[in-house]
């Protein structure tokens, strides 16, 4: 399925439906009565995740009304088609991604209203991680149930992961393995340090078991009741250990949970059966809501942790943004830690072929994993080359650069990468089918800014000052799509939380009109130029 659904197919999807509370059973869409294939969806997993919905979305003012929804039914697939629980779910799990103030609520949508929400549904889920390749707004609106369901869990599992992390959690330092670099530590994925802080509980109660896996591992609860003994033992005690029947020991280890107030995710048969997303959850809550790690003391642990984020954190956002950017092409792998991810050259080289197809010849390329190094610097040799036919400009940087994860030289290639995705898009889209230039950017931009009746002035480049109040990119919105920018929600005042709002409503308007865009706020207010060019190419595209 394909992004930019239109409203006619929306519309489509939305015949034969209606609003009735009265759910016996499954729903079936007319638009997919004639469906060649069949897809099966866990019936779990919908449950909890209908309950994760009902418990985070409660008393919303836009959707309130509309829940609890029946977690034993089909009928959060019809609730979800418009957009809104989506949006909402997005924000929870990550919040101010989309400025609500550009959806379109009510209780009655038209087919248009619910292809905008739903486009900002998808492209603000791209920007958070989601991968959202072979998932389109004509999808949300169909209510497709194995894409929706696999939209929602990517959604809850980014909100649960959003607080495993060092710089919220410094006492996280204690999970390092003896003689493990901190640095090395920091490249590990939530789960894996989920996993990690699970078995440093488990070592600390004396317990001879470690889990590895959030399926077979945990089945017979044993682990899991001495990890709540661990965190809470005036509240859990071991004493499920006694019972031998799998079901029942399992629930008696819930009712620990209970006791904390951590019954959720998970009920007894899901973990007798070994659900892996539903006990990555309730292990996720768990650390959440009771991490149990005592707090750092000693300076030398502090003075390493602090040095290291310091460093860090400049390359966090333009890093972050790439990583999404270089998803969105459905690489793979997943790109979680992009210095890490990239050092082989694989992703790199896919994104490589999908901007220049036919480029990469692949019986050159090392891809049986795990690659040596020196098979990894031939495979990021080989993207140096490449990329130098292409006319990127590499002075000084060689493959072992982004082997060796170097944060400004990667930074420099997938920028380029980036950059050369957009240019010819937009000559792939143009009459003449000439390269685009900044200075081609910069021109659209300026005429459709002064077609729009706006007050903002040209610019000369995407670092032009004035662009932080947001009111350029905003005058650029409402010239392709004359109305779609409220006035009255644009603030005209100077100062940096204002032009802060600006940027976040430029950008949900962006992704309203099915742009993808992985910039943030601050890029704007703070004026960076490289991603300001992408803001703005994406919107050409779109444009054209």
């Amino acid at each position: 399925a394909k992004q930019g659904s239109t409203p006619a197919a929306a519309a489509k999807a939305f015949e034969g439906i209606t609003s009735d509370r009265a759910y016996t059973g499954r729903t079936v869409l007319g638009s997919r009565q004639n469906a060649s294939s069949a897809h099966t969806i866990n019936e779990d997993e919908r449950e909890e995740f209908t309950n994760h919905i009902n418990f985070a979305l409660s008393g919303d003012s836009d959707i309130g009304y509309r829940l609890p929804i029946d977690p034993h039914t089909m009928q959060l697939f019809d609730e979800a088609r418009d957009g809104l629980i989506l949006s909402k779910l997005i924000n929870y799990s990550a919040p101010e991604t989309i400025d609500e103030r550009v959806l379109n609520r009510g209780r009655r949508l038209s087919p248009f209203q619910v292809t905008e929400n739903n486009n900002v549904v998808i492209n603000s889920a791209k920007a958070i991680g989601c991968s959202v390749v072979n998932i389109g707004s004509q999808d949300l609106a169909e209510g497709r149930e194995h894409l929706l369901l696999g939209l929602i869990w990517q959604v809850i599992k980014i909100g649960l992961f959003a607080n495993i992390d060092i710089k919220l959690h410094p006492e996280l330092y204690r999970l390092l393995d003896e003689g493990e670099a901190l640095e090395d530590f920091l490249k590990l994925p939530a789960d894996a340090i989920l996993l990690r802080w699970f078995n440093y509980h488990l070592a600390a109660a004396g317990w001879p078991r470690r889990v590895s896996n959030f399926s077979g591992d945990i089945k017979d609860s044993e682990n899991y009741t001495v990890l709540l003994s661990q965190l809470v033992p005036a509240q859990c005690s071991r004493e499920p250990l006694r019972e031998h029947d799998l079901t029942s020991r399992a629930e008696l280890m819930l009712q620990n949970a209970d006791r904390i107030g951590c019954r959720r995710y998970v009920s007894p048969k899901t973990v007798v059966n070994g659900n892996p997303k539903l006990n990555l959850a309730f292990v996720a809550h768990l650390f959440n809501t009771h991490p149990c790690l005592a707090p750092l003391e000693d300076t030398t642990e502090h003075a390493e942790l602090d040095d290291l984020l310091f460093r860090n954190q400049e390359y966090d956002r333009e890093a972050r943004a790439f990583a999404l950017w270089l998803n969105s092409l459905n690489v793979d792998p997943f790109v979680n830690y992009l210095f890490e991810d990239v050092k082989d050259g694989l992703v790199l080289l896919q994104a490589f072929d999908k901007i220049f197809p036919g480029t990469v010849v692949w019986k050159r390329v090392n891809s049986r994993l795990p690659l040596m190094r020196f098979k990894q610097i031939e495979n990021t040799n080989l993207l140096v080359d490449l990329s130098k036919d292409q006319r990127f400009s590499l002075v000084g940087i060689q493959g072992a650069d982004i082997t060796d994860g170097t944060p400004t030289l990667v930074l420099a290639v997938v920028w380029q990468l980036m950059r050369a995705n957009i240019v010819r898009t937009l000559a792939s889209l143009s009459a003449h089918g000439r390269e685009v230039t900044d200075r081609d950017m910069v021109a659209w931009a300026n005429k459709i800014v002064a077609g729009s009746g706006g007050q903002a002035p040209p610019i000369r480049a995407f670092g032009d000052h004035s662009l932080a109040s947001g009111h350029y990119l905003l005058d650029v919105l409402n010239g392709m799509k004359p109305g779609i920018v409220d006035p009255s929600l644009v603030a005209a005042t100077h100062n940096e939380e204002e032009y802060k709002r600006n940027a976040q409503y430029a950008i949900s308007i962006a992704r309203k009109l099915g742009a993808t865009i992985f910039l943030l706020p601050e890029d704007i207010v703070e004026v960076k130029p490289k991603m300001i060019l992408t803001f703005i190419g994406s919107l050409m595209a779109l444009q054209q």
